[in-house]
This record gives C-alpha cells, sequence and structure tokens, in this order.
C-alpha cells in the first residue's frame, strides 16, 4: 500500500529532470577499469522481505550491510529502521528489523523512548541515519515527533546499542539536530560519523526553504565492550537547503557516502550531488562543497552508496529511479526501481547498501514497507 506522504514528496522537491530510459546512461562515459557503469548488469529488481515487524512500525529509512556476525548480527544480513508507527506516523517508528537475503526477518531492537540511558530530545523516531560499527555498536539516529508532524519535530540524538540490540547510549548536542543520514569509518580504535541534519531553523521557517542545514563529523573512540565515546565534533558542512513539509515532515541533505578523504551528499532540496573535501581530517566547513553533478537524471536524490569502484549511487525521491555517477559529475547509467506510484516511485526511496561478488544493491522501499534487491538476472 503506498502512503499518501509519499506521493507528496515529489511535489515538495522542485527541480525538474530529463528521465533517461532504464540503462540507456550506460554508454555515456566509462566508470571503473573494465569500463562498465556498476549498473550495467543489474536488471532485476525482487523483493526480500517485509520490514514491518509485530509491532507494525511502517516506513523504512535506513539501510546497512552487516560485514561481521557478532552477538544477534550476521554477516550478509541487511538492517533496517523503521520511522512511522504502526499509525503511519513520521518520527515515531522504533524498531529495526534485520533481513537474511534468504527472504526470513527478525526483530533486532524495539527502543522504549521512556528508558533511554542519556538525553533524545523529542523521544523515537529512526531514520535513514544508520551505521554499524566494530564490534558489533549500532549507532541510528532519532529525528523524534510527537504526533507525526512537523510542528512537533524535536532535535533527536543519535542512539547506540550493542551487538544484541540493547541500548546502552546517545550522543546529543554539539549540533545534533534531526540526524537524517549517516554514514561511517572506523580505523583502529577511532571511528569518524559523518551526520546530515535538517531541523537547523525548518520548523520556525513553517515550510519555506532554508539555508541552514549541516554535516556533521562526529569522532569517535571504540573500546571491546564498553560503548564508544565522543572524542569531538566538527561541523564540516553547512548551507544546505532545507524545509519542512506536511507530508514528507522535512526535506534536507539526505544521503553521504565517503571515498577517500572526499565526503558526497545528496543535497535533496537543490537536486544536486556535491562534495566535501578533506572531510576526515578538515577543522572548519566546506559550506555545501563542490557540486559534483545536477539536474539531468537527478530527481530529488535521497539515499547514497559508494560502488567499490568509487562511484556514486543515488536514489530518486520523484520517479523511483537509481542513478550513477562518476566522481567526474558523469551521470553513466540509470535504473528503475520503483515504477508503481502517481508519479512513479514517488518518495519511496531512501536508504541504499551496496554488495559486490556478485554486485547488487540492497534498497528499501516505503511504500511497499520491503526491503528489495537489484540484481543480475
Amino acid at each position: 500500500m503506498r502512503f499518501d506522504f509519499t506521493a507528496r514528496l515529489a511535489a515538495a522537491v522542485t527541480a525538474a529532470t530529463t528521465i533517461m530510459a532504464m540503462g540507456s546512461a550506460a554508454a555515456a562515459a566509462p566508470s571503473g577499469g573494465d569500463g562498465r557503469p556498476f549498473l550495467d548488469p543489474l536488471h532485476t529488481v525482487s523483493t526480500i522481505a517485509s520490514t514491518v515487524p509485530d509491532n507494525g512500525d511502517l516506513n523504512p529509512y535506513g539501510t546497512v550491510l552487516i560485514d561481521k556476525s557478532v552477538g544477534d548480527l550476521r554477516r550478509g544480513n541487511v538492517l533496517v529502521s523503521n520511522f512511522n508507527n504502526a499509525a503511519n506516523q513520521q518520527g515515531t517508528g522504533t524498531t529495526l528489523v534485520q533481513v537474511d537475503p534468504d527472504g526470513s526477518a527478525s526483530l533486532f531492537a524495539r527502543i522504549d523512548p521512556d528508558h533511554l540511558p542519556g538525553p533524545c530530545p523529542g523521544g523515537v523516531g529512526l531514520t535513514t541515519a544508520l551505521s554499524v560499527l566494530p564490534g558489533g555498536w549500532v549507532v541510528v539516529g532519532s529525528l523524534p515527533t510527537a504526533d507525526g508532524t512537523s510542528d512537533t519535530a524535536q532535535a533527536g540524538c543519535l542512539i547506540v546499542l550493542d551487538r544484541h540490540g540493547k541500548v546502552r547510549e546517545t550522543f546529543s548536542g554539539h549540533g545534533i539536530n534531526g540526524p537524517w543520514d549517516m554514514t561511517a569509518r572506523s580505523c583502529g580504535d577511532r571511528t569518524d560519523l559523518f551526520v546530515t541534519n535538517v531541523l537547523n531553523g525548518t520548523v520556525a521557517a513553517g515550510g519555506d526553504v532554508v539555508r541552514e542545514g549541516t554535516v556533521l563529523r562526529i569522532s569517535l573512540r571504540t573500546h571491546d565492550d564498553r560503548p564508544p565515546t565522543r572524542v569531538d565534533t566538527t561541523e564540516i558542512g553547512s548551507g544546505f537547503a532545507e524545509k519542512t513539509d506536511p507530508a514528507a515532515l522535512v526535506i534536507g541533505p539526505t544521503g553521504v557516502g565517503l571515498k577517500g578523504s572526499t565526503l558526497y551528499v545528496a543535497d535533496t532540496v537543490d537536486n544536486r550531488i556535491t562534495a566535501i573535501p578533506d572531510a576526515l581530517t578538515r577543522d572548519d566547513s566546506a559550506g555545501t562543497g563542490d557540486v559534483v553533478t545536477t539536474d539531468d537524471n537527478l530527481n530529488g536524490p535521497l539515499g547514497l552508496a559508494i560502488t567499490p569502484k568509487g562511484d556514486i549511487l543515488t536514489v530518486n525521491s520523484g520517479d523511483g529511479n537509481i542513478v550513477e555517477t562518476t566522481r567526474r559529475g558523469e551521470q553513466v547509467a540509470v535504473r528503475t526501481l520503483d515504477s508503481s506510484g502517481t508519479p512513479p516511485g514517488a518518495g519511496a526511496l531512501f536508504g541504499l547498501a551496496v554488495a559486490a561478488k556478485p554486485d547488487r544493491v540492497y534498497f528499501v522501499d516505503d511504500a511497499t514497507n520491503t526491503l528489495n534487491l537489484l540484481s543480475r538476472p
């Protein structure tokens, strides 16, 4: 069943697009050593499993591939966070579901907003911000509401769970204000979280566009059996366009992906991908960064992931397509992931995760509340 807010999100994103026929961009430019885009051989879309747990939570957002078995996490499975409750109120979802590629799904965690170990202003509404750190520590963003509307949205926090799905700590304040999406890089006992924030000034603006969206680098020190500790927080991106919306709750900088020292950002409102240089080391804001690509096949990009060869994958809120872009800004391939709805795929695609050998892309569809797979025929 498609929910009303997904159809209306496309109308809230004003950028126009020229949609290529599926795969017609593949010959536009080589991508990687074999001269083919990552998406080139991927043509089959299939449904793996429902992401709705027993409590009825809806609207899957965050998607991360588990690369090591530890605790209750299983290598090769996909972890998914839900943003809505059973009544379809946005910013009230409290569950994380673990999905096996064989089609089985199980509850990893249900977070009680009344029993958190630290502050999380507003409570729990799990977003696309989702990462699994070494040792099986799971970090998920919360942008909570009291009633599913942007008028009651509050700053939220990052929630840290252990390998068994038990909440162990929260990170709030220091610039965390509506954490919307996230990626992570770990090296030794250090992990850097790169988090987009979409509530700076948006509620007060009452639906008008404000340019106060940020990207934070939150540096953590990881430990074996104790939760990670926050070392420092640096604002490395700022000035991104964002707005509240009665259907989409909020629209702002969404997907992020790191390649080398550059962080790529899906700038949803301005319909483009930007790049923040020196993201691992910079001690100041790069603003919105350098424009990588804009318009053409982009149509309100939401989720973002990096392929093994370094290309950028984004999913559109406006037409249900996934677009592959090189780091030089060439859009080299397009596939349709969701052709249902009016317009097709409107607002249904958020988190995605890339796997290799064989190459494939896992993605959530919040119109059908499922985890899906783009793969070879």
